[in-house]
C-alpha cells in the first residue's frame, strides 16, 4: 500500500482507496439507524434486536437498544445542528417519554433494578446534554421531570466497579448538576480519583486495578474525559483536568495507531470484541482533544480503516444490523453480560458524524497508519507488549509480557483473552472451552502425564525493550494446573478454581518482523510433569520451528468452531523433554508469505546471538534472574 500525491487516496493491491467523505459516514449512520427503528417496540422505549436473549434478560436487551443506539442518533443530530433530522429526534424523544413512565408496558429497566442500567444511563445522559438545543429543551416538562427521577439513584450509590465504570456515574452526575438535579461533589472527586488511579506509563490506562489492557483504554478510559468535558457545566469540573488527559492521549495514540492492522483490522485481545468498529473512538478522541502528536488527517484515516475494516465484510449485515460476532456472527465472542443490544457501542467508532461538515477533520490530508508507512517495531511498557507489524501482509503483532487481566502473584486460570504470549489483527486466540482450561496457543506450559497444561497468570515482567530492529521481552513465574471453576459471571478474566503448582517458567522473547525466537527455561517443575511445550500461533499463517534443543514431538491441535475468523482452528506446538535450567529456543513466525529460509541460529552464552532466516545476525545481553 502506497499513498497518491494527492495525500488522501491510498493504493491498496493496485486500486485507489479513497478515505470516505462525511457523506459516506453519514450514510452508514442514516442506515443502521434506519435497520434499528425497524425494531423499536410501539413506544420506541426499546429496541429488541433479533438474536438470543442476552444474559441479563429481555428488558435490560430492550434498553441497551435503546441506548445504545441513541448513541449513534445523537452524533448524526448534533453533526446536523438539529437540521433535516426532525424524524430522529422525534422518535427519540418519544422513546424517552415512554421508557421514564413508571406505567407504561415499555417502562425501562430503573439503575436500583440492575446494575446494566447504570452503563446505559450514561449514554442517555451523554446524548441529552449533547443534543440539549434539539432535544432536551423541547421536551415536555413532565418528561423532563421523569428523566431525571429515573437518573437520580446515581447519587449515593457505591456499587459502581472502580473501573470503566467510574466514567458512567461522572457522565450522569454532571449531566444531572447541569439541569438542577441531585448530584454530589464528593462522588465526583471520588470517581476522578479512581480514573487517575488507573493512569500507567506511557499514557495507558489499565481497566481498574488489575493488569487489564484492552480496547476499554481508548473506546472507554481515553474517550469519555473528552466527552465528559465538553459537556454543560462541566468546565469547573474538568479545570485542571484536561490537560492531563490530553498529554496521555495523545501519547497512547501513538501505541493505538501501531495497533492497526494494514487491512484495519483492531487487535483481536481483550474483551467486547463485539463492540467492533468501537476501536476507532479513541482516533476521534484525539481530534476532538486536538492532540500536539498526531494530524487529524491521520486520525480520520485511522478511523475509516477501522471502521471500513468490518462494513466490507459485513459488518452491519445486509439488514443494516451488528450481531454478536466479528465479521459476521459468531456468538462465542460474547461476555455474559452480552445481548443483542450490546454490539452498538459500536457506535463510538462514528462519534466524528457529531462534528459539522465545516470541520478541518473532514478536508485534511490522509496521513498512513504506521504500517503503512512501513515495518513497525515499538515496545510499550504498560502492558507489557511489544508491537510488530509489518508492510508487506499488513500484520500487526503483540508479544505479551505484562497483561493478564490478574495480579502478579496471584494464581488462576488463564483467559485466552488477556494471557496469551501473543495476539495479532490476523488471528484470533482460541476461544472454545480447551482455549479457556487448557491453553496451547501462543503458549509455554508444563504438560502432566495426563495432558493437563499449565497457566501462568500471576507472571512477573521482567522487561520490554527494542534495541535497533529488535524487540525484547521477557517475564518469569510460577505456573500451575487448575481445576476450574465456570460458574461465574464471564467479564473476559480467568476463571477461578482449584490451583495446583506445576513449577516455575522464564520465557524470554526475541522479536523481529514476523519472527520470534523465544526462549524458554523450566527453572522448577514437580515430579507430575512429563514434558515442555511450546505453542504457536493459531491458524493457516503459523510455523513454529524449534531450534535448540531438537523436539521430542510435534504436532497439531485442532479445534472447531474456535474463533471467528476460520474453522477448524489449527496450533502447532512442539514437546521438548524437561531439563530444569536448561534452555529451549523455537523461531516463532506469523507471516502471509512463507519465509525463503523457515530457520534461524541461536547461540547462548552470556549473551544470545541470533542469525534471523534473512541472514542478520544480532547479540543481545539479557539481564534474566539465575533459576531459583
Amino acid at each position: 500500500m502506497h499513498v497518491s500525491e494527492d495525500r488522501r487516496t491510498f493504493i491498496d493491491n493496485g486500486r485507489p482507496r479513497p478515505d470516505w467523505l462525511r457523506d459516506d459516514w453519514l450514510r452508514l449512520a442514516d442506515r443502521m439507524l434506519a435497520a434499528t427503528h425497524r425494531h423499536a417496540s410501539p413506544g420506541h422505549a426499546r429496541i429488541d434486536l433479533p438474536g438470543a436473549e442476552g444474559g441479563y434478560g429481555h428488558d435490560v436487551d430492550g434498553l441497551e437498544g435503546f441506548a445504545r443506539t441513541f448513541l449513534l442518533a445523537g452524533f448524526r443530530i448534533a453533526g446536523a445542528r438539529g437540521t433535516g433530522v426532525d424524524e430522529l429526534i422525534d422518535r427519540y424523544a418519544t422513546g424517552l417519554a415512554t421508557g421514564t413512565d413508571p406505567s407504561s408496558p415499555e417502562r425501562w429497566t430503573r439503575l436500583t433494578e440492575h446494575s446494566q442500567a447504570k452503563v446505559e444511563a450514561a449514554s442517555i445522559a451523554l446524548i441529552l446534554d449533547l443534543t440539549r438545543p434539539w432535544l432536551w429543551d423541547h421536551l415536555d416538562p413532565r418528561v423532563r421531570e421523569r428523566i431525571v427521577d429515573y437518573l437520580s439513584p446515581v447519587v449515593g450509590d457505591d456499587t459502581y466497579p472502580r473501573i470503566n465504570w467510574v466514567w458512567f456515574r461522572l457522565v450522569v452526575q454532571t449531566f444531572l448538576r447541569s439541569v438542577g438535579g441531585p448530584w454530589s461533589a464528593a462522588e465526583i472527586e471520588a470517581d476522578l480519583a479512581a480514573h487517575d488511579s488507573f493512569r500507567r506509563a506511557g499514557g495507558w490506562l489499565a481497566d481498574g486495578p488489575s493488569r487489564a489492557f484492552d480496547h476499554y483504554s481508548g473506546w472507554a478510559l481515553q474517550l469519555y474525559p473528552f466527552l465528559w468535558a465538553r459537556m454543560s457545566g462541566a468546565a469547573e469540573l474538568a479545570a485542571g483536568r484536561l490537560e492531563r488527559y490530553t498529554d496521555d492521549l495523545d501519547r497512547y495514540l501513538l501505541d493505538a495507531l501501531a495497533l492497526v492492522g494494514g487491512d484495519g483490522s483492531p487487535l483481536l485481545q481483550g474483551r467486547s470484541l463485539i463492540y467492533r468498529f468501537a476501536a476507532a473512538a479513541p482516533f476521534w478522541a484525539g481530534v476532538l482533544a486536538e492532540v500536539p502528536s498526531t494530524p487529524v488527517g491521520q486520525l480520520r484515516h485511522a478511523a475509516d480503516r477501522v471502521v471500513r475494516h468490518f462494513v466490507e465484510r459485513g459488518a452491519p449485515d445486509a439488514a443494516g444490523l451488528l450481531s454478536v460476532g466479528w465479521h459476521g456472527p459468531w456468538p462465542r465472542l460474547a461476555q455474559s453480560y452480552s445481548g443483542p443490544g450490546s454490539p452498538y457501542w459500536a457506535s463510538k467508532g462514528l462519534l466524528g458524524i457529531a462534528l459539522p461538515a465545516e470541520h478541518p477533520v473532514w478536508t485534511a490530508p490522509a496521513e498512513p497508519l504506521p504500517i503503512e508507512r512501513g515495518d513497525v517495531l515499538r515496545a510499550v511498557p504498560a502492558p507489557g507488549w511489544l508491537i510488530s507489524g509489518t508492510r508487506a501482509d499488513g500484520i500487526v503483532r503483540v508479544i505479551n509480557h505484562g497483561t493478564d487481566h490478574g495480579f502478579e502473584g496471584r494464581a488462576r486460570a488463564d483467559s485466552p483473552l488477556y494471557a496469551r504470549l501473543g495476539y495479532s489483527t490476523a488471528t484470533a486466540p482460541v476461544l472454545d472451552e480447551p482455549g479457556w482450561t487448557a491453553p496451547v496457543d501462543q503458549s509455554v506450559v508444563l504438560v502432566d502425564g495426563a495432558g493437563n497444561t499449565t497457566h501462568r497468570t500471576g507472571m512477573r515482567t521482567l522487561f520490554v525493550r527494542a534495541e535497533g530492529s529488535v524487540g525484547l521481552a521477557g517475564s518469569a513465574g510460577p505456573v500451575h494446573w487448575v481445576r476450574a471453576d465456570d460458574s461465574g459471571p464471564d467479564h473476559g478474566e480467568g476463571r477461578a478454581g482449584t490451583v495446583r503448582p506445576a513449577g516455575r517458567i522464564t520465557v524470554v522473547s526475541l522479536v523481529r518482523g514476523p519472527f520470534e525466537v523465544r526462549l524458554a527455561r523450566v527453572d522448577e517443575a514437580v515430579p507430575d510433569v512429563a514434558r515442555l511445550r511450546i505453542g504457536g500461533w493459531p491458524g493457516p499463517l503459523s510455523r513454529l520451528t524449534a531450534i535448540l534443543p531438537s523436539a521430542s514431538e510435534s504436532g497439531f491441535a485442532t479445534h472447531d468452531d474456535a474463533g471467528p475468523l476460520e474453522n477448524p482452528v489449527r496450533v502447532p506446538w512442539i514437546d521438548h523433554q524437561v531439563q530444569v535450567g536448561a534452555w529451549t529456543a523455537t523461531l516463532v513466525t506469523l507471516s502471509a508469505e512463507p519465509p525463503a529460509n523457515p530457520h534461524c541460529h541461536v547461540e547462548l552464552d552470556e549473551d544470545v546471538r541470533v542469525t534471523w532466516p534473512d541472514g542478520v545476525t544480532t547479540r543481545h545481553h539479557l539481564t534474566v534472574p539465575s533459576q531459583p
